[in-house]
């Protein structure tokens, strides 16, 4: 930022009194204020600290003492980093959302909201008389924060004071990633590469950091006069605040804006202060400050591999990497003014290279672009031209190529002969070096590029889907923020010693690991080291999804600038076990590639020789700007027209109007845009009874023909939503709930407030489980639970009913039973319409069957003939695959007319609708309906379709179910020989990378032999567990502390043997990541780690074990996690190892025969042990907190115990057992228990992520730590709900009822008999909640959400909410894997319903994956506390406590 530092002062009213003083520790910046005893500031100083918060804090406490002398103060420390601060200062520390608050409550009670955008974190308070703010933060991702507009001014090499002229001046504005700072770069990128002025990209970034806010944090509320904003980028960057306000329709008389609102925590840390009693002199603090940190290793468990072991080696290694030099010559020496000319014209920077006409390089040309890539080009060719005649040499160029970003800018600025796609270029460039070049690895600073070759043949291209982590960037990024050069940075990290372990996720994820690692005394030798690492297992683990090494083979080139980072290259040898080429100019291999290809290009005559002074010529060029109006999109485009002839158009998001392509060539078949129109073109009533609203989103996409023919012939007519557009898209996103949902569902928004401004009747929101089933031979036909259920978000988060007076309809229904569809049908219209015949809807409802099954013989039939009709002229085929909503032009981007430009033919998945699935080819639990006729579409590209026919398949960013099957699609197209092309898409218009990935494909294709297909040996399965396995140990991952230990004895009780694996650790995340997508919840991750590290680790012989996991088999990710361990034992070379699968549903989910579990012999004690673990549960967690004397110890022996006890009890099928230990257990817990009036945060979420203290990184135990009871619901409840649950499917015509009503009425009585024998022997235990009745729990939670909501931890998360309210506990923690597709709905989803049906309620949503630090987590947990701390319940005696319960 323009101003870095400031430091203010003012005089104190009395000198005499005691000073406050505040400390805000941030991401990127230090504040310290200092107020008076009437709270108002007379010092403050904001200051960039690079990294080294304790020099920074060190100087400016040296200058307050020099102003003001060393007086007594209280100090009181907020931030980011604060945390660390405190910790080893002992100094009080508060959360920096708490410390805003005390600033609004004592200065500015009239706001009634608050936001704050800071380096890193950004914060939106909502004010409310009688309640406790309303608090959100935003995750781990620093999206739409100060650094995100610190990389863009970067990108474009202005500082922020122009950056911010640069948007008061802008004309359009043009859509940019803002949920991080990689994925906008390469928006922001594209932009530049077509030429959009500075102007526009700024006030783009400015309109996207205001867009992602309000998405991130709004979740479905209103920010209403007056809002206070704050933070240094609302405070220094006035186009920032007036892009804000516009966006939240608010005026500037609405707006507060402090003159100290860049200091806002710090001066409400210094309020805090102010209630302190003890005082230190400033220099005591200063020298507290000052400790030396000691360095305590928390990420350095698995510690990495230092880079070297000593200098020789470091020398050495050195010395090899010179064996590769590209060839050069002085221009002095060259024999003719002839010369060849490659160009790159990358993302961030602009490589240029001449050689002769031997292929000697004589010019070699490095430049970043600094946002202006066509002057960056200019630039270089004009040196070579001052260089050429300064030599007395009139060149002569015989052939021109260019590649990169800016080839189709750059191709018609100057007199280019040919452009050529980036990965054809590295190809050229390597096979000159090496003929039997086996692997490359281009990393660049945007993007990742890797080709597999074998015999001389391209077989295999990967490039990096969307995000740029790991690339050039990234690495730049984290030098910047440590206040180093990049060389500089990456010299630093040969001295390391203990490489931190960071991580692979992006950059904005990792800043929190980096910080930590300073928090705990990593040095930046050590940070640099650990970066190299993270690139490189990001390469290897998430782009590559490398099992085995060995499909690099022997010869392996790296290029691109990121390798110009030793410890890159470093880390990927360490990574591999092998050394790998590299040349002298790694970053120059593009242009080298270009420059080979432009001197071919001229021996077969496809050039035209020229003049190097009319191919440099400075291209003078006029601009004028047009709206295309031949879509919905209404793209801004510019044309450009040089001075040479040439057009080049900017701005559109396709090329059918306004084309760069020079040649014209005949545009495929697009089956995408036919069936769009096949879909949506339908006849409406004329004269409607009533009008139903339907979006034009999710589900609507696959059965949009039925609701039409049925309503309509009802007489209702069914008025779809428009298009979807940017601006459609923008309306909704302030009610937008989980900020990392898909695409496809944010838009839902957008479309349910167009339907409200139509005025509807209502709205139509089916809440469809299941759809029709194709194959028999499929498991399910499960919809995903954003399909199913995102109704219950959009009633939340909207409330058209009670806001806009329109009601929004979501009954449930099933397409795979039709007597149950009809059923459902009906009682919905009847409700509709009472009066309406009932034949009438019988006969509408076969009309609807006909239609829909019309839609699908249509498609089917249309795609066999565009196949037909390309075989025959032989013309390439896309098979373009993907969910039915992926046809949306705004949510695919126009990808189809994309290939179709290229003149490829685009046909569906739906072209294999009529065929049968061959499920045993597949390693998946074939659970969802959509994915299923993705397996199949892919099973008959790799193995039936024509050898014209390539597979490329899109996938949302964030997609739940597609993070599970992505990878055995890739294994589909290996086993065949054959590739898997995959587009990741978002409401990012990523087009210039999308059109690199298809072109990628295209060109790849002219080097690959057609009769020749490296067919990969991948088994699909693992062995059956088979009668004669019955000897085998069986082997399951951990899952929690207080239920694992009994799961051996229960096995034992059936008469298996089974052993628990140890808890999950740093090494089980790291198999976790290698041998399984990086994008899976992190239990998967966890789970399969534990598993290959256990095999790994040599203490099992493979005849001697199996693998065993819990499988439910409804429609959450969790159904598949076999699959994922399946895949992971087999990549690692442990297939032939069975796997079995434990559940209580039945159902033919895992093929095991040998395994037959007879429940029935130990039913009654299995449930009576559940029961008794939830009991010692709740005994621990209520007394560890108030155990008497000091720590936890004694609480943690009984426990362990109490536990141990239990498990013998369960071995012995000992059901009476657990009733005696009970009793036992609750006296000796109530001993030791002080019974002290103590903060209770209640806990909730996933199941695994709940319990397991390594998946939630330590917070319940930290919660102990803090003096806080966490109140973990009983398993016994997740259990019980199956009982509503299976009531909830037959009232709402989801599924037949399979067993009689009054059996399942007997086990259910038969169950709480159980828990209230158990309950009853424990009533002296006062912190004990009861078990509650599960229907009454549903019919609380069907207040806020659906019943047949039954992913995940379904209706129980609402219920538990409820119970919590109930018993006072208002501050819950939802604990969730990040990306989490079922908490998307029920949890995230709900939190706005939730919060009107509890009105005392308050939130903390913390999601969890490897790459969430402590720091980041523990900060959001303080103000949590504060809360707690506030509301803390009066404790009553025991007698009055258990009256109460008797009462309820």
């Amino acid at each position: 930022m323009k101003k870095i530092l400031i430091s203010t002062f003012n005089e104190p009213s009395n000198s005499n009194k005691i000073l406050n003083i505040g400390l805000d520790a941030g991401s990127t910046t230090l504040k310290v204020v200092v107020t008076d005893e009437n709270h108002f500031i007379i010092y403050k100083s904001y200051r960039r600290h690079y990294a080294n918060i304790v020099r920074t804090l060190h100087e400016i406490l040296a200058e307050l003492i020099e102003k003001i002398d060393d007086q007594p103060a209280r100090l009181c420390i907020t931030g980011s980093a604060g945390m660390g601060i405190a910790e080893r200062s002992g100094v009080q520390f508060v959360q920096e959302v708490v410390a805003s608050c005390e600033v609004i409550s004592t200065h500015f009670p009239e706001a009634n909201a608050f936001v704050d955008i800071g380096g890193e974190d950004s914060k939106m308070i909502f004010f409310a008389d009688g309640k406790s703010p309303d608090m959100r933060m935003n995750g781990s991702c620093a999206g739409g924060t100060g650094s995100f507009i610190d990389q863009m001014t970067t990108l474009l090499n202005v500082e922020m004071e122009e950056f911010n002229h640069l948007a008061e001046n802008s004309t359009t504005i043009y859509p940019i990633a803002s949920r991080c700072g990689v994925f906008s770069k390469t928006d922001v990128q594209n932009l530049l590469a077509r030429n959009v002025c500075k102007e526009d990209i700024a006030a783009s970034v400015f309109h996207a950091v205001s867009m992602q806010v309000i998405t991130s944090l709004a979740r479905g509320y209103t920010l209403k006069p007056k809002v206070f904003l704050c933070g240094g980028p609302f405070t220094f960057i006035p186009a920032l605040r007036n892009s804000f306000t516009k966006s939240i329709q608010l005026g500037d008389e609405d707006i507060i804006l402090s003159e100290n609102s860049e200091v806002i925590p710090a001066w409400g840390s210094a309020i805090m202060a102010a209630k302190q009693t003890e005082t230190k002199l400033i220099s005591e603090y200063n020298d507290l400050f000052q400790k030396p940190i000691k360095r305590t290793f928390k990420l350095a468990t698995n510690s990495l591999k230092p880079l070297f072991a000593d200098e020789n080696e470091k020398k050495s290694w050195e010395k090899s990497k010179e064996k590769y030099k590209i060839p050069s010559i002085e221009m002095s020496q060259l024999k003719n003014p002839n010369c060849f000319i490659g160009i790159d014209s990358g993302s961030t920077t602009t490589k240029i290279i001449a050689t002769d006409d031997s292929g000697n390089v004589f010019f070699k040309h490095y430049a970043k672009n600094n946002g202006l890539s066509l002057h960056a080009v200019e630039s270089g060719l004009q040196k070579l031209l001052q260089l050429t005649q300064e030599a007395g040499m009139e060149m002569k160029v015989l052939g021109s190529s260019v590649t990169g970003y800016g080839e189709d800018l750059i191709k018609k600025a100057f007199q280019i002969d040919s452009g050529m796609v980036e990965t054809i270029a590295h190809y050229m460039g390597a096979y000159h070096f090496n003929k039997d070049v086996s692997f490359i690895l281009d990393i660049g600073g945007q993007d990742m590029k890797a080709v597999f070759i074998e015999n001389g043949i391209i077989k295999r291209l990967e490039i990096n889907e969307a995000c740029s982590s790991g690339c050039g960037s990234f690495i730049e990024t984290f030098a910047k923020s440590l206040n180093f050069e990049a060389s500089e940075f990456s010299k630093i990290a040969l001295q390391s010693k203990y490489p931190c372990d960071l991580g692979t996720r992006c950059t904005v994820f990792m800043n929190s690991k980096v910080k930590q690692a300073q928090r705990e005394g990593a040095s930046p030798a050590d940070i640099s080291a650990g970066l190299g690492y993270s690139v490189v297992k990001n390469c290897l683990n998430k782009v590559l999804k490398l099992k085995d090494t060995g499909e690099l083979g022997e010869h392996i080139m790296v290029q691109g600038g990121t390798f110009r980072s030793l410890p890159v290259i470093r880390a990927l040898e360490i990574e591999l076990g092998r050394e790998v080429m590299i040349t002298d100019f790694p970053e120059l291999m593009g242009a080298y590639g270009a420059a080979l290809y432009a001197k071919r290009s001229f021996e077969t005559g496809k050039t035209m020789p020229k003049l190097l002074s009319q191919v440099a010529e400075p291209q003078q060029y006029t601009e004028t700007k047009t709206v295309c109006k031949a879509c919905e999109n209404n793209c801004t485009v510019t044309r450009f027209k040089f001075a040479n002839g040439n057009t080049f158009f900017s701005g559109n998001k396709c090329e059918k109007v306004f084309s760069n392509s020079g040649e014209k060539q005949q545009k495929g078949t697009n089956q995408h845009a036919e069936k769009y129109a096949l879909l949506f073109n339908r006849e409406a009533v004329e004269k409607p009874l009533l009008t139903l609203g339907i979006p034009r989103a999710l589900g609507t996409y696959e059965n949009f023909p039925f609701w039409h023919a049925l309503f309509s012939a009802c007489g209702i007519k069914l008025k779809l939503s428009e298009k979807s557009t940017m601006k459609q898209f923008e309306t909704g996103i302030g009610s937008i709930m989980a900020d990392n949902i898909c695409f496809p569902a944010k838009l839902v928004h957008g479309h349910i407030l167009d339907l409200i401004d139509k005025k509807v009747d209502r709205i139509f929101m089916p809440f469809v489980v299941y759809e029709n089933k194709e194959d028999k031979n499929t498991i399910n036909s499960y919809n995903c639970p954003i399909v199913s259920a995102y109704s219950d978000v959009i009633r939340s988060a909207i409330n058209t009913d009670k806001n806009f007076g329109v009601p929004l309809d979501s009954p449930t229904f099933t397409f795979a039973d039709k007597k149950l569809m009809k059923k459902a049908c009906r009682e919905y219209i009847l409700q509709l319409l009472p009066e309406i015949d009932k034949r009438t809807i019988s006969t509408a409802f076969e009309k609807a069957l006909k239609a829909q099954l019309d839609y699908e013989k249509s498609l089917n039939c249309r795609a066999k003939e565009i196949l037909t009709n390309a075989v025959e002229d032989k013309r390439l085929v896309v098979l373009l695959a993907g969910r039915p909503y992926h046809i949306d032009p705004l949510i695919q981007h126009k990808i189809a007319d994309m290939v179709t430009d290229f003149g490829a033919d685009v046909i569906s998945e739906d072209v294999v609708r009529d065929l049968d699935m061959q499920t045993s080819e597949v390693q998946s639990v074939m659970q969802w309906a959509y994915t299923n006729r993705i397996f199949k579409s892919a099973l008959w590209a790799a193995n039936n379709a024509p050898s014209n026919v390539n597979y490329v398949q899109i996938t949302s960013f964030g997609c739940g179910p597609d993070a599970f099957i992505l990878d055995e699609v890739n294994d589909i197209m290996h086993r065949a020989g054959k590739n898997a092309t995959i587009i990741k898409v978002d409401d990012i218009n990523n087009i210039g990378s999308t059109r690199l990935r298809i072109r990628s494909l295209i060109e790849s294709l002219k080097f690959k032999n057609e009769k020749e297909h490296y067919k990969k040996e991948i088994a699909v399965h693992t062995p059956p567990f088979l009668d004669e396995d019955k000897h085998r140990t069986i082997i399951g991952p951990w899952f929690g502390d207080l239920y694992s230990p009994f799961i051996a004895g229960a096995f034992e009780a059936l008469g298996y043997k089974y052993e628990n694996l140890p808890p999950s650790d740093m090494q089980s995340v790291e198999f976790g990541l290698k041998y399984s997508n990086n994008e899976i919840c992190y239990p998967a991750t966890l789970v399969v780690g534990d598993i290959v590290k256990a095999l790994e680790s040599g203490k099992y012989q493979r005849d001697e074990i199996a693998v065993g996991i819990s499988q439910t088999g409804g429609q959450c990710r969790a159904t598949n996690y076999v699959a994922l361990i399946k895949k992971a034992m087999i990549a690692a070379g442990y297939g032939d190892i069975p796997v079995i699968t434990i559940s209580t549903n039945g159902g033919n989910l895992n093929y095991q025969p040998g395994m037959k579990v007879k429940w029935h012999k130990i039913a009654k004690t299995l449930m009576t042990c559940i029961v008794y673990a939830d009991c010692i549960s709740q005994f621990y967690y209520s007394t560890a907190p108030r155990e008497k004397g000091e720590g936890e110890a004694k609480t943690k022996t009984m426990r362990d115990k109490y536990i141990e006890l239990g498990v013998e009890a369960m071995r012995a099928n000992d059901d009476k057992r657990f009733y005696k230990l009970i009793k036992e257990a609750a006296d000796e817990f109530l001993k030791i228990n002080n019974r002290a009036n103590i903060p209770r945060i209640g806990i909730v979420g996933e199941i695994y992520v709940k319990y397991n203290n390594f998946g939630h990184k330590n917070v319940v135990n930290w919660l102990i730590s803090q003096g806080v009871e966490p109140v973990l619901p009983p398993i016994t409840k997740f259990m019980m709900n199956s009982f509503a649950s299976r009531e909830a499917r037959v009232v709402g015509n989801v599924k037949e009822r399979t067993a009689p009503k009054f059996l399942m009425d007997w086990i259910e009585k038969y169950a709480y008999k159980i828990i209230r024998k158990m309950e009853s022997v424990i009533s002296n235990y006062p912190y004990y909640i009861p078990i509650t009745d599960v229907h009454e729990d549903a019919a609380q939670a069907s207040k806020i959400v659906n019943i047949n909501s039954q992913f995940g931890e379904g209706w129980g998360i609402a219920a538990e909410f409820g119970e919590f309210a109930q018993n006072g506990v208002n501050n819950v923690v939802s604990l969730q894997p990040f990306g989490c597709i079922a908490n998307h709905v029920i949890s995230k989803g709900i939190e706005k319903r939730t919060r009107e049906v509890y009105p005392n309620l308050n939130l903390l949503f913390l999601d969890f994956d490897s790459g969430m630090s402590e720091a980041n987590i523990f900060n959001r947990l303080h103000f949590m506390i504060k809360n707690a701390e506030i509301e803390k319940p009066l404790q009553t005696g025991l007698k009055e406590r258990l009256l109460e319960r008797e009462v309820v």
